[in-house]
């Protein structure tokens, strides 16, 4: 052995496995590395030959104590994969035997192989380590075999004083993915957010009735960024999620049901059609209810029955009214068109505001229907030569499109010149809210700067300063608390007032509103009055 001559280091090897000496078979091994590449792979291959019992120990011994050598030479790892798959037994052996210090790969392979005979040697094994690394591997690995029977153990280190071991059981509880899986993890949620949100990914991916439901009861979380990130989840599942959510709409939560009607809206699963007209027929209270049903049924496919929704342009507020106007374009046919010019044609206060909410709703399906008609014209007059000029050269054009020259041609020669306005930021996720923006600002003097996205809204006032900015709370990706903390590091309160506008009820989300650096708090809906005086504590209004 000490001139390591290859032809005696083979004749050892095939006599250590003859005699089934693994010691000295090991004291072979120890010089692999000093030989020609044709030797070792000889050895080795001499050493597959035996029993895979004497054979298994040796070649996971070389992987431990010789690892760069393993890398230069893989067919040690390959055969000692390969030997683990074809006896499965012996894997499990030597997840148990006190013999083999380091269990790395016997550890990895029983996870691959999704072997549900490996759990109890795992867990046993889990029981006695003491090593971090080790304890990690073997959580991961029991996730991945998937076997009910470690949800036990796996629940314990959910509670461990070591973050990553409550990492490494959160998502291999979400691997296992049964009812009691995802019944433990709901468990464990409430005490840190991280934690939660890693969960609700979980809850996401896994889409079992609990998980649905944990998903759902998120929404009436405390934080915006739970609720935003439940909310994107739940849209994400689409149709899945939506009797879940139905459930919702017979609750008195105004937010929850806010949140829930948002989310059907986006879904756009006609299922939810018939719960959420049965909740407007019970007529909500709270104005933002109202509103978030007509939002969402703007956005579903109404096959029928969508006369109903003409009451929802003589609401007490604007945003209703509004809102209820979009879902009738939506849906709009002759029952319809019929019905709002005999609501119009009084020429009444009420019909005077209907037709101030079309021609700011910008409803082009609704405004045409009624366009030829001299008892609108005359009324429609009243307003097109104020409104925003976006939306003034947008009714112009539609005009012209349809052949209507001389409506267009009254509207354009009452445009004023105006002088310069100050920028109004607004940030909202909803088109129709910012719409609602744009004719209101717009209303008070002021010319509005208009973002769906926060990202764009933090961009461009990266650029510039506007000389407030109005935000909405529940956004995705970024709130209006994030986007408020990402503008007080370029702008201080005193320098560039924020007003939170939002449907939130909720105190902890307005003391951390207030905690980021918002001026002051807004509760939808919103009009021009109430709009001017929240304004007016930081900026002239005209």
């Amino acid at each position: 052995m000490a001139e390591l001559n290859a032809q005696h280091m083979i004749e050892e090897i095939q006599a250590n496995i003859n005699t089934g000496d693994a010691l000295k078979a090991q004291l072979v091994l120890d010089h692999l590395g000093s030989v020609d590449s044709k030797t070792q792979n000889r050895l080795v291959y001499e050493l597959s030959r035996a029993d895979v019992k004497f054979t298994v120990p040796l070649l996971n011994y070389l992987l431990v104590t010789q690892p760069d050598l393993s890398q230069s030479l893989p067919v040690i790892r390959e055969t000692l994969i390969s030997s683990l798959i074809a006896y499965p037994e012996v894997l499990i052996d030597s997840l148990s035997s006190p013999e083999i210090d380091d269990k790395t790969l016997f550890v990895e392979t029983a996870g691959e192989l999704k072997l549900e005979e490996a759990t109890n040697p795992l867990i046993e094994l889990l029981g006695k380590s003491e090593d971090g690394y080790t304890m990690r591997l073997i959580i991961d690995n029991l996730g991945l075999i998937g076997d009910p029977e470690c949800v036990n153990t796996l629940t314990d280190f959910l509670y461990s004083a070591d973050r990553e071991l409550i990492m490494a059981a959160i998502h291999a509880l979400g691997m296992v993915g049964t009812n009691t899986a995802m019944h433990r993890l709901a468990e464990r949620m409430g005490t840190d957010n991280e934690l939660d949100l890693i969960i609700l990914g979980i809850f996401a991916d896994v889409q079992d009735q609990v998980s649905l439901e944990k998903l759902n009861d998120t929404l009436r979380s405390h934080y915006a960024h739970m609720r935003i990130y439940a909310k994107d989840s739940l849209v994400a599942i689409g149709t899945k999620a939506v009797p879940v959510l139905i459930e919702n709409l017979k609750e008195e939560n105004n937010d929850l049901l806010i949140h829930t009607l948002n989310i059907l809206g986006d879904i756009g699963d006609d299922s939810a059609i018939m719960p959420i007209r049965t909740l407007l027929n019970s007529v909500p209270k709270n104005a933002n209810v109202r509103f978030a049903a007509y939002e969402a049924l703007a956005l579903l496919p109404l096959r029928k029955g969508a006369y109903t929704l003409a009451a929802g342009l003589t609401d007490k507020e604007d945003h209703v009214c509004t809102a209820a106007a979009r879902a009738i374009d939506r849906n709009f046919n002759e029952v319809l068109a019929a019905g709002i010019k005999n609501m119009i044609r009084p020429q009444s206060d009420e019909s005077r505001h209907i037709v101030k909410i079309i021609v700011n709703a910008q409803v082009d399906n609704m405004f045409l229907s009624l366009a030829e008609e001299e008892f609108f014209q005359e009324m429609a007059l009243v307003y097109l030569p104020h409104a925003h000029p976006d939306i003034r050269e947008h009714y112009i054009a539609l005009l012209r499109q349809k052949g209507l020259n001389d409506f267009a041609g009254k509207l354009t020669g009452e445009v004023s010149e105006e002088g310069a306005r100050l920028k109004v930021c607004a940030v909202d996720d909803s088109r129709m809210i910012l719409n609602i923006y744009k004719a209101t600002l717009h209303e008070l003097g002021f010319e509005p700067v208009l973002f769906e996205f926060p990202a764009s809204a933090i961009e461009w006032l990266g650029k510039e300063k506007p000389a407030l900015v109005l935000t909405d709370l529940n956004m995705p990706e970024i709130s209006g608390i994030e986007l408020t903390l990402r503008l007080r590091e370029k702008y201080t309160v005193d320098q560039l007032p924020v007003i939170m506008v939002t449907t939130q009820g909720d105190a902890q989300d307005h003391e951390a509103a207030t905690s980021a650096g918002v001026n002051a708090i807004l509760i939808k809906p919103f009009n021009a009055e109430s709009l001017r005086k929240a304004m007016e504590e930081f900026i002239a209004v005209s």
